[in-house]
Parts: structure tokens; C-alpha cells; sequence
């Protein structure tokens, strides 16, 4: 339970509410801090899986909380951007992007229950969208998407994460639907 790679998840959500109270101190560069924070918070990400499969520290709490961590991390700061900003267009890659981590985490718990979890785990296509989120999301969260050009990268990415996010859905769903009728 103590492993450097379930540390590194416990680290991650320990991250979430820092991220949002620099982003809202009264301090010019507080946004800057605060993406530095997400940056952080995000190769946390990476690092703790990389660890637990290399050091074999995988355990059933790192499994069921990492994915948790990184779909509150990313809904926590895709609010907190999309409240913040005085940009509409931002709303609705933002509602694309939770909407379908609730139904993916749903679909995986269902085909968990069915014993056919293996067959929805992340691939690489998911690996590329959670890239494309989390750089997408350090931009916006640093940057004002109608006053700076990095800002308005950030809402590009965001957009293409979207597509990214309803295609890997798709890409799942056809999966488990193979899975159910057979």
C-alpha cells in the first residue's frame, strides 16, 4: 500500500485543491503557478505508472485510484478554466471530455463486474487524448485564450482532445459490445 507509485497517486490528489487555490490567489502570476502545479500533478501521472510496472508495485488500490485521481484532476481543472475564463467556447470540448470519463469509468466497472475488464484498459490512442488534455490544460490554465496565442493553442488542443476523447470512446465501446455478444 506504501509504494513510491501509490505515494506518487496520493501526491496527485493532494495536488487537486493546491492547483485551484493558486489559480484564484490575488497574484498576477498565480496562473502560472498554479499550471506549473497541474504539470506537476500530471507527470505524477505518468511516473506512477511507470514505476509500478517497472519495480512490479502494481496493487488493487493504485489500480482503482489512479484512474480516479487523473479523471478528478482533469475535471477539477477543465471547471476551473471553463469558470474562470471569459470564453463560452471552451464549455463544451470541457463537457465532452467529463462526460465521456463518466461513461468509460462506467463501462469498465460494468465489464469489470462481467470479468472482462482486459478488454476496455487504456491503449494507446487514450494515452495520446489524456496527452493532448493535460498539455491543453496547462494552457489554458496559464494563459487567456482571446488575449494570448498559447491560450488560444490551449482551446485548439482542447478541441482536438474532444474529437480524440468521443473517437477513443467510440473505439471502447465497440470493444466491449464485441465482448457482450459473444
Amino acid at each position: 500500500m506504501y509504494s513510491l507509485p501509490n505515494i506518487l497517486t496520493f501526491i496527485r490528489i493532494l495536488l487537486i485543491p493546491i492547483v485551484v487555490v493558486v489559480f484564484y490567489l490575488p497574484w498576477h502570476k498565480a496562473n502560472y503557478l498554479a499550471a506549473f502545479i497541474f504539470i506537476i500533478a500530471s507527470l505524477t501521472d505518468w511516473l506512477d505508472g511507470y514505476l509500478a510496472r517497472k519495480w512490479k508495485q502494481t496493487t488493487l488500490l493504485g489500480a482503482f485510484l489512479d484512474p480516479v485521481a487523473d479523471k478528478v484532476l482533469v475535471a477539477t481543472c477543465l471547471l476551473l478554466v471553463v469558470g474562470a475564463k471569459d470564453v463560452n467556447y471552451i464549455t463544451l470540448p470541457a463537457i465532452v471530455i467529463v462526460g465521456r470519463e463518466i461513461v468509460i469509468s462506467a463501462l469498465r466497472e460494468w465489464m469489470a463486474e462481467i470479468g472482462k475488464r482486459a478488454s476496455v484498459a487504456v491503449g494507446r490512442l487514450g494515452k495520446i487524448k489524456t496527452a493532448l488534455q493535460m498539455f491543453s490544460i496547462v494552457l489554458l490554465i496559464a494563459f487567456q485564450p482571446n488575449q494570448n496565442w498559447l491560450g488560444l493553442l490551449g482551446v485548439v488542443l482542447l478541441y482536438v482532445a474532444a474529437l480524440m476523447t468521443i473517437w477513443s470512446m467510440v473505439v471502447y465501446i465497440q470493444i466491449a459490445y464485441q465482448e457482450i455478444i459473444q
